[in-house]
Protein backbone atom coordinates (compact mmCIF):
# COMPACT_ATOMS: atom_id res chain seq x y z
CA UNK A 1 0.00 0.00 0.00
CA UNK A 2 1.40 3.44 -0.78
CA UNK A 3 1.42 6.03 1.52
CA UNK A 4 -1.18 8.03 -0.33
CA UNK A 5 -3.63 5.72 -0.30
CA UNK A 6 -2.99 5.04 3.54
CA UNK A 7 -3.44 8.37 3.55
CA UNK A 8 -6.79 8.57 1.85
CA UNK A 9 -8.05 5.13 3.51
CA UNK A 10 -7.47 7.16 6.70
CA UNK A 11 -9.36 10.21 5.58
CA UNK A 12 -12.11 7.60 4.11
CA UNK A 13 -12.01 5.98 7.73
CA UNK A 14 -12.55 9.20 9.65
CA UNK A 15 -15.54 10.15 7.75
CA UNK A 16 -17.25 6.94 8.16
CA UNK A 17 -16.67 7.18 12.14
CA UNK A 18 -18.44 10.40 12.18
CA UNK A 19 -21.49 9.20 9.97
CA UNK A 20 -21.96 6.70 12.85
CA UNK A 21 -21.20 9.22 15.53
CA UNK A 22 -23.68 12.12 14.61
CA UNK A 23 -27.30 11.94 16.13
CA UNK A 24 -30.13 11.37 14.55
CA UNK A 25 -32.15 14.01 16.45
CA UNK A 26 -29.25 16.72 15.65
CA UNK A 27 -29.24 15.66 12.38
CA UNK A 28 -32.94 16.66 11.81
CA UNK A 29 -33.00 19.13 13.59
CA UNK A 30 -30.99 21.11 11.12
CA UNK A 31 -32.35 20.02 8.77
CA UNK A 32 -35.62 21.43 10.15
CA UNK A 33 -33.89 24.66 10.60
CA UNK A 34 -32.68 24.61 6.71
CA UNK A 35 -36.65 23.95 5.70
CA UNK A 36 -37.63 27.36 8.40
CA UNK A 37 -34.45 29.12 5.96
CA UNK A 38 -36.83 28.55 3.01
CA UNK A 39 -40.00 28.83 4.28
CA UNK A 40 -39.26 32.34 5.42
CA UNK A 41 -37.18 33.43 2.42
CA UNK A 42 -34.05 33.26 4.48
CA UNK A 43 -30.85 32.94 3.92
CA UNK A 44 -27.88 30.45 5.17
CA UNK A 45 -25.14 32.84 7.20
CA UNK A 46 -21.91 30.36 7.13
CA UNK A 47 -18.51 31.41 8.94
CA UNK A 48 -15.68 30.16 9.92
CA UNK A 49 -11.61 31.10 10.05
CA UNK A 50 -8.84 29.64 8.43
CA UNK A 51 -9.21 26.51 7.10
CA UNK A 52 -12.50 25.76 8.41
CA UNK A 53 -13.86 29.17 6.56
CA UNK A 54 -12.31 27.28 3.61
CA UNK A 55 -14.61 24.61 3.68
CA UNK A 56 -17.90 27.19 4.39
CA UNK A 57 -17.30 28.65 1.43
CA UNK A 58 -17.82 25.39 0.09
CA UNK A 59 -20.48 24.64 2.05
CA UNK A 60 -22.33 27.93 0.77
CA UNK A 61 -21.55 27.50 -2.62
CA UNK A 62 -23.06 24.12 -2.42
CA UNK A 63 -26.39 25.49 -0.72
CA UNK A 64 -26.85 28.08 -3.04
CA UNK A 65 -26.71 25.84 -6.16
CA UNK A 66 -29.32 23.22 -5.17
CA UNK A 67 -31.99 26.66 -4.39
CA UNK A 68 -30.80 27.42 -0.76
CA UNK A 69 -30.18 30.95 -0.98
CA UNK A 70 -26.43 30.86 1.43
CA UNK A 71 -23.17 33.02 2.04
CA UNK A 72 -19.89 33.16 3.52
CA UNK A 73 -20.13 35.61 6.40
CA UNK A 74 -16.31 36.59 7.27
CA UNK A 75 -16.38 36.44 11.47
CA UNK A 76 -13.41 39.24 11.03
CA UNK A 77 -15.33 41.70 8.84
CA UNK A 78 -18.70 40.64 10.47
CA UNK A 79 -17.32 42.49 13.74
CA UNK A 80 -17.02 45.49 11.60
CA UNK A 81 -19.95 45.83 10.03
CA UNK A 82 -20.77 42.51 8.26
CA UNK A 83 -23.18 41.02 10.58
CA UNK A 84 -26.33 43.80 9.21
CA UNK A 85 -25.98 41.33 6.13
CA UNK A 86 -27.50 38.53 8.74
CA UNK A 87 -31.32 38.90 9.80
CA UNK A 88 -33.58 37.62 12.38
CA UNK A 89 -34.84 35.06 10.10
CA UNK A 90 -31.33 33.64 8.54
CA UNK A 91 -29.86 31.05 9.79
CA UNK A 92 -26.40 30.83 10.95
CA UNK A 93 -23.57 27.98 10.96
CA UNK A 94 -20.64 28.28 12.50
CA UNK A 95 -17.08 26.16 11.49
CA UNK A 96 -14.60 25.34 13.80
CA UNK A 97 -12.50 22.32 14.88
CA UNK A 98 -11.37 23.56 18.01
CA UNK A 99 -14.55 24.69 19.43
CA UNK A 100 -12.91 28.01 20.65
CA UNK A 101 -12.34 30.31 17.90
CA UNK A 102 -12.13 33.38 18.82
CA UNK A 103 -13.44 35.25 16.11
CA UNK A 104 -16.83 32.76 16.35
CA UNK A 105 -17.07 33.14 20.24
CA UNK A 106 -17.12 36.75 19.49
CA UNK A 107 -19.89 37.02 16.76
CA UNK A 108 -21.88 34.57 18.65
CA UNK A 109 -23.46 36.82 21.49
CA UNK A 110 -24.55 39.35 18.38
CA UNK A 111 -26.49 36.78 16.71
CA UNK A 112 -28.50 35.38 19.48
CA UNK A 113 -28.88 38.90 20.07
CA UNK A 114 -30.13 39.50 17.21
CA UNK A 115 -32.51 36.24 16.82
CA UNK A 116 -30.87 34.34 14.75
CA UNK A 117 -30.86 30.42 15.27
CA UNK A 118 -27.31 28.91 15.55
CA UNK A 119 -25.70 25.63 14.64
CA UNK A 120 -22.45 24.32 15.03
CA UNK A 121 -20.03 22.30 13.30
CA UNK A 122 -17.56 21.22 15.70
CA UNK A 123 -14.74 18.82 16.53
CA UNK A 124 -15.14 19.12 20.58
CA UNK A 125 -19.09 18.82 21.21
CA UNK A 126 -18.14 20.05 25.03
CA UNK A 127 -16.69 23.07 23.75
CA UNK A 128 -17.81 26.81 23.97
CA UNK A 129 -19.09 27.18 20.13
CA UNK A 130 -21.26 23.73 21.05
CA UNK A 131 -22.53 25.05 24.13
CA UNK A 132 -23.81 28.30 22.46
CA UNK A 133 -25.31 26.89 19.80
CA UNK A 134 -29.07 25.08 19.76
CA UNK A 135 -27.95 22.58 17.14
CA UNK A 136 -24.50 20.73 17.29
CA UNK A 137 -23.36 18.71 14.41
CA UNK A 138 -20.04 16.79 15.71
CA UNK A 139 -17.32 16.66 13.07
CA UNK A 140 -14.78 15.33 15.29
CA UNK A 141 -12.08 12.99 14.44
CA UNK A 142 -9.18 10.86 16.44
CA UNK A 143 -6.57 12.24 14.62
CA UNK A 144 -5.12 14.24 11.38
CA UNK A 145 -3.83 12.33 8.56
CA UNK A 146 -1.06 14.67 8.74
CA UNK A 147 1.85 12.84 10.34
CA UNK A 148 2.16 15.56 12.71
CA UNK A 149 -0.76 15.75 13.61
CA UNK A 150 -1.52 19.03 13.04
CA UNK A 151 -1.95 20.64 9.51
CA UNK A 152 -6.61 19.94 9.37
CA UNK A 153 -6.76 17.25 7.11
CA UNK A 154 -9.09 14.57 8.22
CA UNK A 155 -10.94 17.34 10.02
CA UNK A 156 -11.51 19.69 7.44
CA UNK A 157 -12.47 16.47 4.80
CA UNK A 158 -15.30 15.19 7.71
CA UNK A 159 -16.61 18.97 8.07
CA UNK A 160 -17.32 19.22 3.75
CA UNK A 161 -18.24 15.50 3.88
CA UNK A 162 -20.78 16.85 6.51
CA UNK A 163 -22.17 19.59 4.64
CA UNK A 164 -21.99 17.60 1.20
CA UNK A 165 -24.63 15.40 3.07
CA UNK A 166 -26.51 17.26 4.54
CA UNK A 167 -26.97 19.24 1.29
CA UNK A 168 -27.89 16.46 -0.71
CA UNK A 169 -30.15 15.02 2.06
CA UNK A 170 -31.89 18.52 1.94
CA UNK A 171 -32.40 18.22 -1.95
CA UNK A 172 -33.89 14.65 -1.63
CA UNK A 173 -36.62 16.05 1.01
CA UNK A 174 -37.31 19.30 -0.75
CA UNK A 175 -37.41 16.96 -3.82
CA UNK A 176 -35.32 18.93 -6.23
CA UNK A 177 -35.50 17.77 -10.01
CA UNK A 178 -32.56 18.64 -12.65
CA UNK A 179 -34.82 21.15 -13.99
CA UNK A 180 -34.86 23.13 -10.32
CA UNK A 181 -30.76 21.82 -10.53
CA UNK A 182 -30.32 23.53 -14.18
CA UNK A 183 -31.99 26.49 -12.88
CA UNK A 184 -28.76 27.63 -10.82
CA UNK A 185 -26.31 26.37 -13.35
CA UNK A 186 -27.44 27.28 -16.71
CA UNK A 187 -23.65 27.64 -17.76
CA UNK A 188 -21.63 24.45 -18.82
CA UNK A 189 -22.63 21.06 -20.29
CA UNK A 190 -25.08 20.29 -17.54
CA UNK A 191 -26.81 23.45 -18.25
CA UNK A 192 -26.87 23.33 -21.58
CA UNK A 193 -28.63 19.89 -21.22
CA UNK A 194 -31.16 20.66 -18.98
CA UNK A 195 -31.73 24.04 -20.39
CA UNK A 196 -31.55 24.84 -23.66
CA UNK A 197 -34.40 23.90 -26.17
CA UNK A 198 -35.00 23.93 -29.60
CA UNK A 199 -36.63 27.44 -29.40
CA UNK A 200 -33.28 29.09 -28.50
CA UNK A 201 -31.23 27.71 -31.47
CA UNK A 202 -33.86 26.98 -33.90
CA UNK A 203 -33.67 29.38 -36.87
CA UNK A 204 -37.00 31.14 -36.84
CA UNK A 205 -39.62 31.12 -39.07
CA UNK A 206 -39.78 34.58 -39.94
CA UNK A 207 -36.97 34.25 -41.50
CA UNK A 208 -37.81 31.55 -43.63
CA UNK A 209 -39.74 31.92 -46.63
CA UNK A 210 -42.03 28.94 -47.35
CA UNK A 211 -42.36 27.23 -50.67
CA UNK A 212 -45.46 25.65 -52.27
CA UNK A 213 -45.50 22.12 -53.63
CA UNK A 214 -45.19 23.19 -57.33
CA UNK A 215 -42.80 25.41 -56.53
CA UNK A 216 -40.07 24.85 -59.50
CA UNK A 217 -36.50 23.61 -59.47
CA UNK A 218 -34.87 27.27 -60.25
CA UNK A 219 -36.97 28.98 -57.34
CA UNK A 220 -36.36 26.63 -55.01
CA UNK A 221 -32.67 26.57 -55.45
CA UNK A 222 -32.67 30.55 -55.32
CA UNK A 223 -34.70 30.06 -51.77
CA UNK A 224 -31.80 27.66 -50.53
CA UNK A 225 -29.13 30.14 -51.40
CA UNK A 226 -31.00 33.35 -50.54
CA UNK A 227 -31.68 31.76 -46.80
CA UNK A 228 -28.62 30.21 -46.14
CA UNK A 229 -30.29 27.88 -44.06
CA UNK A 230 -29.31 24.93 -46.03
CA UNK A 231 -33.53 23.87 -45.80
CA UNK A 232 -36.67 25.25 -47.41
CA UNK A 233 -40.05 23.91 -45.93
CA UNK A 234 -43.02 23.32 -47.96
CA UNK A 235 -46.22 24.82 -46.25
CA UNK A 236 -49.69 22.45 -46.48
CA UNK A 237 -52.35 23.57 -48.98
CA UNK A 238 -54.86 23.84 -46.06
CA UNK A 239 -53.42 25.59 -43.98
CA UNK A 240 -50.02 28.04 -44.77
CA UNK A 241 -49.10 28.16 -41.25
CA UNK A 242 -48.05 24.23 -40.98
CA UNK A 243 -45.47 22.14 -42.61
CA UNK A 244 -45.78 19.80 -45.43
CA UNK A 245 -42.43 18.85 -46.57
CA UNK A 246 -38.77 19.70 -46.25
CA UNK A 247 -35.93 19.97 -48.38
CA UNK A 248 -32.81 20.23 -47.53
CA UNK A 249 -29.22 20.76 -49.56
CA UNK A 250 -28.40 16.76 -49.88
CA UNK A 251 -32.16 16.45 -50.63
CA UNK A 252 -31.09 18.86 -53.57
CA UNK A 253 -28.02 16.96 -54.30
CA UNK A 254 -29.79 13.51 -54.07
CA UNK A 255 -32.28 14.68 -56.65
CA UNK A 256 -29.75 15.87 -59.47
CA UNK A 257 -27.92 12.94 -59.13
CA UNK A 258 -31.61 10.45 -59.18
CA UNK A 259 -32.77 12.46 -62.39
CA UNK A 260 -31.78 12.99 -66.01
CA UNK A 261 -30.46 16.20 -66.44
CA UNK A 262 -33.48 17.08 -69.32
CA UNK A 263 -36.13 16.43 -66.39
CA UNK A 264 -34.41 19.43 -63.58
CA UNK A 265 -36.43 21.90 -65.56
CA UNK A 266 -39.64 20.01 -64.70
CA UNK A 267 -38.61 19.04 -60.90
CA UNK A 268 -41.11 21.45 -57.95
CA UNK A 269 -40.72 21.66 -54.54
CA UNK A 270 -43.22 17.93 -54.80
CA UNK A 271 -40.54 16.26 -56.27
CA UNK A 272 -37.56 16.92 -53.59
CA UNK A 273 -38.95 17.27 -49.96
CA UNK A 274 -39.19 14.36 -47.12
CA UNK A 275 -43.16 14.42 -47.26
CA UNK A 276 -44.38 14.88 -43.22
CA UNK A 277 -41.08 15.01 -41.93
CA UNK A 278 -40.19 14.43 -37.97
CA UNK A 279 -40.46 17.78 -36.50
CA UNK A 280 -40.08 18.24 -32.36
CA UNK A 281 -41.54 20.99 -30.28
CA UNK A 282 -40.56 24.42 -29.47
CA UNK A 283 -39.61 23.13 -25.66
CA UNK A 284 -38.16 20.11 -26.94
CA UNK A 285 -34.56 20.06 -24.89
CA UNK A 286 -32.32 20.78 -27.87
CA UNK A 287 -30.15 17.83 -26.13
CA UNK A 288 -33.13 15.81 -26.49
CA UNK A 289 -33.53 17.14 -30.40
CA UNK A 290 -29.86 16.08 -31.40
CA UNK A 291 -30.66 12.34 -29.30
CA UNK A 292 -33.26 12.09 -32.23
CA UNK A 293 -31.46 12.83 -34.94
CA UNK A 294 -28.70 10.47 -33.92
CA UNK A 295 -31.39 7.65 -34.03
CA UNK A 296 -33.15 8.01 -36.99
CA UNK A 297 -32.28 5.16 -38.86
CA UNK A 298 -34.22 6.29 -42.27
CA UNK A 299 -31.33 8.80 -42.83
CA UNK A 300 -28.82 11.03 -41.67
CA UNK A 301 -31.02 14.09 -39.94
CA UNK A 302 -29.24 17.55 -40.28
CA UNK A 303 -32.24 19.47 -40.13
CA UNK A 304 -35.41 19.46 -37.93
CA UNK A 305 -38.62 21.33 -38.26
CA UNK A 306 -39.74 22.91 -34.78
CA UNK A 307 -43.33 23.65 -34.16
CA UNK A 308 -45.47 24.70 -31.45
CA UNK A 309 -48.44 23.04 -29.48
CA UNK A 310 -50.64 23.26 -32.62
CA UNK A 311 -48.31 21.51 -35.22
CA UNK A 312 -47.80 24.86 -36.42
CA UNK A 313 -44.47 26.04 -37.57
CA UNK A 314 -42.10 28.14 -35.57
CA UNK A 315 -38.42 27.66 -37.04
CA UNK A 316 -35.49 24.72 -38.03
CA UNK A 317 -33.38 23.48 -35.91
CA UNK A 318 -30.02 22.56 -37.44
CA UNK A 319 -27.38 19.69 -36.41
CA UNK A 320 -24.57 23.17 -37.37
CA UNK A 321 -26.02 24.96 -34.26
CA UNK A 322 -26.47 22.05 -31.84
CA UNK A 323 -22.66 21.33 -32.20
CA UNK A 324 -21.86 25.28 -32.32
CA UNK A 325 -24.05 25.72 -28.58
CA UNK A 326 -21.61 23.11 -27.70
CA UNK A 327 -24.04 20.05 -27.57
CA UNK A 328 -22.17 16.70 -29.03
CA UNK A 329 -23.62 13.47 -29.48
CA UNK A 330 -23.92 10.96 -26.50
CA UNK A 331 -23.95 14.11 -24.21
CA UNK A 332 -27.67 13.14 -22.86
CA UNK A 333 -26.60 9.37 -22.56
Amino acid sequence: MSALTRCLEEEAAAIAAAAQRLPAHQVDAALALLDACVGKRAKLVITGVGKSGIVARKIAATFSSIGLMAIYLNPVDALHGDLGVVAPDDLALLLSNSGETEELLAILPHLKRRGTPCMALVGRTESSLARGCAVVLDGSVDREVCPLNLAPTASTAVAMAIGDALAAVWMERRGISPEDFALNHPAGSLGKQLTLTAADLMVPVERLQPLERATPLPELIAHLTADGVGACWVACQEDGARIHGLITDGDLRRALQSYAADAWSGLTAADLMTPDPITVLTSTLAIEALERMERNRRKAIAVLPVVDGDQRMRGLLRLHDLVQAGLTPGMGA
